[in-house]
């Protein structure tokens, strides 16, 4: 497994590569990726792409078109037809508590709690599709990817799995409704028991400019670009101790047994 930054990770299953929300470019719009540059290896042999919901920050088009427009791409039921036109050929719908099969893996939707519009919770036209999880089961093992969501009380259905990628922040000085933050974060643990957590969308994306502000928001921005996994792992070492948090940079490799909590 490796987390490539924001809310993408390589999931490498069951014979199967997968992606989650995929954003590979130097920038999205206004936002600029804040760390190395990614290289091919890491969309190499993708097999199957999972998109969590509509926000640009998820279902980034220039991405997927990295990745070919015959890739197979999964999305929340009710976005099918608006990536099709976009020029996507190979595009599944799933919604909570349907699954679909790719070879010996198996991937299963659950409810999140998080704006499913395109562009944001306060507009009503335009593409929308209610937000979604996975669960990635192969092999014997169970991955649950959260995408973006608050804490909702189905999360105790979801566990007990063996890693849960889990959103600590986002990509701004602030937070708006339909996130987690580190204390938030830590909480979702405690619900879905996961044997091992990996701390994602974090550390990676930032508007352009911001962090060379030198006082005020530049100073919150560049923290927020390091403290919410560390302070997740702390709230989870607090709260929750038998579940080991891995703390992986984005692009890195999650390397089990590298507990972290600085």
């Amino acid at each position: 497994m490796r987390f490539l930054g924001h809310s993408t990770v390589r999931i490498e299953l069951a014979g199967r590569v997968v992606l989650t929300d995929p954003v590979l470019t130097p920038r999205i719009g206004p936002l600029r990726r804040v760390t190395g540059a990614l290289g091919e290896d890491a969309w190499a042999d993708v097999d199957t792409v999972l998109i969590s919901h509509l926000h640009g920050d998820h279902l980034h088009l220039n991405s997927l078109r990295v990745l070919g427009r015959g890739t197979s791409i999964v999305v929340p039921r009710g976005a099918g037809a608006w990536l099709r036109g976009k020029g996507f050929t190979d595009v599944s719908e799933i919604a909570p508590g349907e699954t679909i099969e790719d070879g010996a893996l198996t991937v299963t939707a659950t409810e999140a709690r998080h704006s499913g519009h395109r562009w944001g919770p306060r507009l009503t036209h335009g593409p929308q599709a209610p937000a979604v999880g996975h669960l990635v089961s192969g092999g014997g093992t169970r991955i649950y990817a959260a995408g973006d969501t608050d804490l909702f009380d189905g999360m105790r259905e979801i566990g007990p799995v063996d890693v849960a990628l889990v959103p600590v922040w986002g990509w701004g000085p602030t937070l708006g409704p339909g996130h987690l933050d580190p204390e938030r974060a830590a909480k979702a643990v405690e619900l879905i028991e996961p044997a091992v957590a990996v701390p994602v969308h974090w550390g990676t994306l930032a508007l352009t400019g911001l962090t060379r502000v030198p006082f005020g928001v530049g100073r919150t921005m560049r923290r927020l670009l390091v403290d919410p996994p560390r302070e997740f792992a702390a709230a989870v070492a607090r709260t929750h101790a038998r579940t080991e948090v891995i703390v992986t940079e984005p692009g890195d490799r999650v390397l089990p047994g590298a507990r972290s909590g600085s």
